[in-house]
């Protein structure tokens, strides 16, 4: 059984990173799924649940700004770290002054969205849970504005404000008359189902007056 929620999230800016263009960051127009998809597990997450998104409603008009931020090179490695832990070598460090970088950014800014999406219930979900439970806590802590870590728009730098949309009203926003917009090839997700070989998922994003229709994309991999 599923269960629907309209989710309103907004911000000051947001980065939805094309994946060919992550260096110098290049966003994508509109949200990708993926990013929704973990906008909501910051809000509740259950490893007996999953989050499907069928559809994103873009509310303010799609603009851009470009920003410089001082960027770190080099990543801290698990590996290293469990072989400090394990005291088979030395603690790891970033030595900051030696690996920054100026990276340029363009971002979306003023940003406004509704999330339609459902939940299904996984193998992981004990005897005890149950679609309903499920539905009541998520809806408590949209109303509540809780959260487990704070929600972000695509980068954690543009943290993301949230909550229901209330039941009953209009969604209305910028495109709500604009006609059929082509985004062009976008990433849908990625599929994990073998560790070994995760592959990424792309869709072809369609906005049709204002809305995304993800639920009725083909995806291709």
């Amino acid at each position: 059984m599923a269960f629907g929620f309209k989710v309103e999230v907004w911000g000051d800016y947001a980065c939805f990173t094309q994946p060919e263009l992550k260096v110098e960051r290049m966003t994508y127009d509109v949200p990708t799924p993926s990013a929704m998809r973990g906008l909501l597990e910051s809000i509740g997450w259950h490893p007996g649940m999953r989050y499907i998104i069928d559809r994103v409603h873009v509310l303010n008009e799609i603009r851009y700004t470009s920003v410089r931020r001082n960027e770190l090179k080099s990543k801290a490695l698990a590996s290293s770290m469990r072989s400090a832990v394990n005291g088979k070598g030395p603690l790891p460090h970033i030595d900051r002054a030696a690996d920054i970088q100026q990276r340029a950014s363009v971002v979306l800014t003023d940003v406004h969205y509704v999330i339609e999406c459902h939940f299904e219930l996984t193998p992981a979900a004990n005897e005890t849970d149950n679609a309903g439970k499920f539905c009541d806590i998520l809806r408590r802590r949209l109303r509540k504005g809780q959260c487990y870590s704070q929600p972000y728009l695509g980068t954690r730098e543009f943290a993301a404000n949230f909550g229901e949309w209330p039941e009953g009203q209009e969604i209305r926003g910028y495109y709500s008359d604009a006609g059929e917009r082509d985004l062009g090839l976008m990433l849908y997700d990625m599929d994990y189902r073998n560790p070994e070989n995760i592959v990424p998922m792309f869709f072809r994003a369609k906005m049709v007056n204002g809305v995304i229709d993800v639920a009725g994309s083909e995806v291709y991999r």
